[in-house]
């Protein structure tokens, strides 16, 4: 019998738009490194991966391919593919998944922009499907009071509905770990959905949700934060001094 395998699909196709950035988001520097082989780097000092698959703007697998030479994360043994992603996220996951390695049956679904997750996280959510949760997301609580609102009226204002209960509310993280069989069925049940950014998925777990699966939370961390705008990398900066 073979050895269970793990392995991670990176997805670092974003076009870096509300950056500001002129180059594909995942290529922008933190502390002089991309962010694409920041977060790589992250996902292999967890130490329980065996292959990496980055998906990547079509018109950039060039740029891409000179972080990884031949086939590799430097300093590592970890193997890394890079693949065409698509019109969206979506659709860029179910590339990266179709060019995973046969004998992987646990895959985790990773941001390049979320470069500062931490290895122990990434160990803690495959270690979690690898205990029989098919499905698992790192989230933080959500510390704000969040109000649900109606529809603007002429002077832009929005109404107040309700207060929503913070108390069973996440704010959901990545990586985001599965049982591949499942992810996959998940991928082909919503694939209709892949081409329209309006009614695509935001993330994995959602798809499996879809299916009607139990998708189950562990901690996350706040250094896992999505560098979306300048702000972002500003603060990115400030936690990446810290850490050092």
């Amino acid at each position: 019998m073979s050895r269970r395998r793990s392995a991670a699909v990176l997805t670092a196709a974003g076009s870096g738009t509300r950056l500001g950035a002129r180059l594909p988001k995942a290529l922008v520097q933190l502390g002089g490194v991309p962010l694409v082989l920041r977060a790589a780097r992250g996902l292999a000092e967890a130490g329980c991966l065996d292959a990496l698959v980055v998906t990547v703007p079509p018109a950039e697998l060039g740029a891409f391919a000179v972080l990884f030479p031949g086939g590799q994360l430097p300093g590592t043994t970890l193997s890394v593919t890079i693949v065409p992603g698509g019109a969206t996220r979506q659709a860029s996951v179910a590339a990266g998944l179709a060019a995973l390695p046969a004998e992987v049956d646990v895959v985790l679904v990773h941001d390049a922009a979320r470069c500062l997750t931490p290895p122990a996280t990434v160990r803690a959510v495959e270690a979690a499907v690898r205990g029989g949760h098919r499905a698992v997301v790192p989230a933080l609580p959500v510390t704000d009071t969040v109000k649900r609102v109606g529809p603007a009226d002429a002077t832009g204002a929005e109404p107040v509905t309700a207060t929503v209960d913070r108390v069973s509310l996440r704010a959901v993280q990545t990586p985001q770990g599965f049982d591949r069989s499942l992810l996959e069925a998940a991928h082909a049940a919503g694939a209709s959905r892949a081409g329209d950014e309006a009614a695509a998925a935001s993330d994995d777990a959602g798809l499996v949700e879809a299916l009607g699966e139990q998708v189950w939370v562990v901690p996350g961390d706040e250094r896992a934060l999505k560098i979306t705008t300048p702000h972002d990398l500003a603060l990115a900066e400030l936690l990446l001094a810290d850490r050092r």
